[in-house]
């Protein structure tokens, strides 16, 4: 599939029932473009499975209730709905991306109790998130920007509107010939990238953030899970910038990611070692499954 994402053929599902994906369109006013009024989830199915599907499903759920937008459709019938967008659109390996937002409806303000809530799920064909950096590692720059404290925006919910930094980093990154941007929290913690967790190696044991001012991402707790059951240590804590300069290998983990060696951050420079190796062979080896 090829061309602008609104001028392709296919079906996308939209409030309960599969439509043309020309015609999977949303009012101007709708409240969500106004407000940042939307949570989604970004998943990929592997040979007609989606990975993590439910806990995706239910993630989506609980990002609705953070922004005190309860989403009409039970994990159940969201389930369905993605597995009815793959099957009408021929599709087993797949990105498939669920959105929820308020829609257009008696509110217009900041307010939108009375808004429907609407969702739709698309799926397409997507490669390598990173290109051929999943061989030779990716290069990073280092944002200007921090991701904010829980007690500003409901950090753990996966909303629309925590993304607005990250574009404007990630194009910022791009005009620099990087492949992404690394983020600092509001403390000047280490904290994550712009669509992905990040993990560090240092004499054979592995180190990540702690979320607690970043999503707790679906892909980031399967490779712990991976790394505990093959005895590798790993210490979830905070992580000051200055530390980059001793670690040896360096990888990001998100659905659109995967597992994603990282070469260089800033002046940083990292090898792509057996483990980051070895734990992103065993993840795909585990999404295949």
């Amino acid at each position: 599939m090829a061309g602008s994402y609104d001028d392709r053929d296919g079906k996308i599902w939209l409030d309960g029932k599969l439509v043309e994906w020309r015609d999977a369109n949303v009012h101007i006013l709708t409240h969500a473009m106004h407000y940042a009024s939307s949570v989604f989830e970004g998943e990929r199915a592997y040979n007609g499975k989606i990975f993590k599907s439910r806990e995706h499903s239910e993630r989506l759920l609980k990002s609705g209730e953070l922004l005190d937008m309860p989403i009409p459709y039970s994990v159940d019938e969201i389930e369905a709905a993605k597995y009815a967008a793959l099957e009408a659109n021929g599709l087993t390996d797949a990105y498939v991306r669920a959105v929820a937002w308020r829609g257009a409806g008696p509110d217009m303000g900041v307010a939108s109790s009375r808004n429907p809530v609407r969702m739709a799920v698309a799926c397409w064909e997507w490669g390598a998130y990173y290109g051929d950096a999943k061989m030779k590692g990716a290069k990073l720059d280092i944002a200007k920007w921090k991701r904010p404290s829980p007690e500003t925006i409901p950090t753990a919910a996966k909303a629309a509107g925590l993304y607005m930094i990250c574009t404007m980093s990630k194009h910022t990154a791009e005009a620099k010939g990087c492949s992404d941007a690394l983020f600092m929290d509001y403390r000047g913690y280490v904290a994550e990238a712009t669509g992905a967790n990040v993990f560090f190696v240092k004499d054979g044991e592995v180190h990540t953030p702690i979320p607690d001012a970043i999503l707790n991402g679906i892909t980031r707790q399967t490779v712990i899970g991976m790394l505990k059951d093959k005895g590798i240590t790993v210490h979830e804590r905070r992580i000051m910038p200055e530390e980059l300069e001793g670690f040896e290998q360096c990888w990001l983990t998100g659905t659109a990611a995967e597992v994603t060696p990282v070469g260089q951050i800033g002046d940083y420079t990292f090898e792509v070692g057996a483990l980051t190796r070895d734990i992103a062979e065993s993840y795909e080896t585990l999404v295949r499954s």
